[in-house]
């Protein structure tokens, strides 16, 4: 028997909407966020999941709590997005303002940039791979649910690919990712999946 985690991006927030830059602040769902989070529930009943973790920012641990029924879960601060620094809070275009150079440089290459005030995309992938790691490596043969973030999936999917795709990477809001380990070797048996909110 495998281990299994199941990886869900938390549920919309009013910051994804306006496409605002959300890393550590603290942001709830909005309406829609937590729909998402409720379609999310028949599609995790069947997994039979066993452990439950979470970021412990609120956006992530609401949709774990719409989805699994006020579940028992384990709040995981290493699950965090990204510290985004000066960006955080701001919205493409301003960012485009008083961060141009900056920016341009992000976009088109995370790994080689540092954001000021934020967090090296290199120490990010460190904090997050050994979180995941030492969540498989806690619940042998069990399925676990994880609730967490766009960039904290992006990363360790990439991780696993050994790829570097990071903005290809990120999933939608409330998809589900299955990862299973097998004789110590990860792989990913679902990416991105968001049937669930279409099924009326």
């Amino acid at each position: 028997m495998a281990t299994r985690l199941i990886l869900i991006r938390h549920g919309q927030t009013a910051w994804n909407l306006e496409k605002r830059y959300c890393g550590f602040v603290d942001i709830g769902l909005n309406e829609q966020g937590i729909n998402q989070a409720k379609c999310l529930s028949t599609r995790l009943a069947a997994f039979g999941i066993q452990k439950v973790y979470s970021s412990d920012r609120v956006r992530a641990i609401q949709t774990a709590q719409i989805a699994l029924n006020d579940c028992c879960l384990e709040k995981n601060p290493d699950l965090r997005e990204i510290h985004f620094g000066v960006f955080e809070g701001l919205t493409y275009k301003e960012i485009m303002r008083k961060y141009p150079e900056i920016y341009i440089k992000w976009v088109e290459n995370p790994y080689s940039v540092v954001i000021p005030e934020g967090e090296d995309l290199r120490d990010f992938k460190t904090r997050v791979i050994n979180a995941f790691t030492d969540i498989a490596s806690l619940n042998p043969d069990k399925t676990v649910a994880v609730f967490s973030h766009g960039g904290v999936i992006s990363i360790f999917v990439n991780d696993i690919l050994k790829t570097n795709d990071f903005w290809d990477k990120i999933p939608h809001s409330t998809s589900v990712t299955v990862v299973e380990y097998e004789r110590g070797q990860a792989k990913i048996s679902a990416f991105n999946d968001t049937s669930h909110l279409w099924v009326k």
